[in-house]
């Protein structure tokens, strides 16, 4: 018989799950990492409640908190009231209001009335805070001293109201008026003599967020300082709360998708994919389609323009798929990498001209190394196979010299066009790879036509 030490946990919970022993059940459950009791969530959806309820409180609200959101919808729909009760208020008051606000306001008003009267005014006035905002993701759970505090009374403090705090390693100084002064590793507290008074060891080096200020913004603060919290103030410099690394995280996470998604040529999701509703899905992704559908009709339009050029030099035609998505690809690339740069913080729209000079030397690079290809393509192939005609040199110049254009163009619109949406207050993103392909697709026939007249006028046109 297999030694339960070596079965795996999903084994051993469906062995446990059929004895319907709670007892058996719940210490099971409380004795696994949190991580590996969210992994059981996910495989055992039939279960998913069950697993919640038959964890210690403490440990439910831990699992829930890093639970997809359909998945904490789904399961706060089968507890019991008294349950879900218990769960939300269990719950630090961030990762409550991260779930909360996702949720359809009747089904938000009801859950509402579960919490305790002072979790109810803490998550009203978190969700009062504008979307996407630092206040949504502070929590007002901290450990705060004066600065006349000794650091002996700090950690009297600390011993009285730390237990329900999401971290200590850093401590708030404050004055009478409740405003932020300092805060302190926790460290300086314990290296200190007793009697040492907190304003011996302030610096007022404090790096705060604004409530009001975009989430977006919260992570590159945390990026750029190298914390693990922030405190949270408002405009008269109020301490409110604190956001911590975690929180930021999922915030990096969700701008991640966002971006990518937009990137795709598709508004961004607010659901994960498999759980949206394919109508929704389908408004989500048509609008954008239309909009680059519309676009590339204009490559037609400009191909009209030049028939009679076609008409007399039909080999022309051979090449226009490869100089249109030449220049696609290279304003793609630019695109891509300007927008992860700005995510980042690389790069501000303040240094537009330093982005530009260095993207017309690698379009005029990139260019010249496919434009010689091309050039050297068509010479070879004259030798073997003569499908170009006498004038072979004159199109393979054309070709040549129209991949240094398309590609410099599409370079430089991939790289342009992300900064200019940035600075008319758009998301950067939105001049996706697909818009960017469009724009160039359009423009490159142009660009490639004028080389041939240029080089083919007299001879084939």
């Amino acid at each position: 018989m297999e030694n339960i030490e070596e079965q795996s946990i999903q084994e051993q919970f469906e062995q446990l799950i059929t004895t319907e022993d709670k007892l058996a059940i719940r210490e099971f459950l409380d004795d696994q990492n949190i991580a590996d009791v969210a992994d059981l969530i996910n495989e055992n959806p039939d279960y998913e409640s069950q697993i919640i309820a038959n964890l210690s409180i403490h440990r439910a609200a831990s699992t829930f908190k890093i639970l997809d959101f359909p998945t904490q919808k789904s399961i706060v729909s089968q507890l019991p009231s008294f349950k879900t009760a218990e769960l939300l208020n269990e719950l630090q008051a961030d990762d409550r209001t991260d779930f909360l606000e996702d949720l359809p306001k009747e089904v938000l008003r009801d859950l509402i009335k579960l919490l305790d009267p002072e979790e109810r005014l803490i998550t009203l006035s978190l969700l009062g805070y504008p979307e996407d905002s630092v206040g949504r993701l502070m929590t007002p759970d901290y450990v705060y001293v004066y600065e006349h505090n000794t650091v002996e009374e700090v950690f009297q403090i600390i011993r009285k109201f730390a237990k329900n705090t999401e971290t200590i390693d850093v401590i708030y100084v404050i004055n009478d008026q409740g405003q932020l002064m300092d805060d302190l590793r926790i460290k300086e507290f314990i290296l200190a003599a007793p009697d040492t008074q907190v304003n011996e060891l302030m610096d007022e080096r404090v790096i705060a967020l604004n409530a009001n200020d975009d989430q977006e913004h919260a992570n590159q603060i945390f990026k750029m300082n190298n914390r693990y919290a922030l405190p949270v103030v408002d405009d008269n410099n109020v301490l409110l709360g604190i956001i911590t690394i975690d929180d930021i995280l999922w915030v990096a996470t969700e701008e991640f998708s966002e971006d990518m998604q937009k990137m795709g040529g598709t508004e961004a999701l607010d659901e994960p994919y498999l759980e949206m509703p394919l109508l929704k899905l389908f408004r989500k992704r048509v609008g954008w389609l239309v909009v680059l559908f519309i676009g590339e009709m204009l490559t037609a339009t400009v191909m009209r323009y030049f028939e009679d050029e076609i008409a007399k030099a039909t080999v022309l035609a051979l090449f226009i798929p490869l100089i249109i998505s030449s220049g696609g690809n290279s304003g793609s690339q630019a695109s891509t990498l300007i927008i992860q740069a700005m995510a980042v913080g690389e790069i501000t729209v303040e240094k537009w001209w330093r982005v530009l000079r260095r993207e017309l030397l690698s379009g005029i690079m990139l260019g010249a190394v496919l434009g010689i290809i091309g050039f050297i393509r068509i010479s070879i192939w004259q030798q073997f196979i003569p499908i170009y005609g006498e004038h072979w040199a004159p199109i393979a110049f054309t070709v040549g010299s129209s991949l240094v254009g398309v590609v410099l163009w599409g370079t430089l619109s991939g790289s342009m066009l992300p900064m200019l949406l940035k600075k008319l207050g758009f998301d950067p993103a939105v001049s996706s790879a697909p818009f960017v392909a469009t724009l160039v697709d359009v423009t490159g026939l142009i660009i490639y036509f004028s080389f041939a007249y240029m080089f083919l006028k007299g001879l084939l046109l």
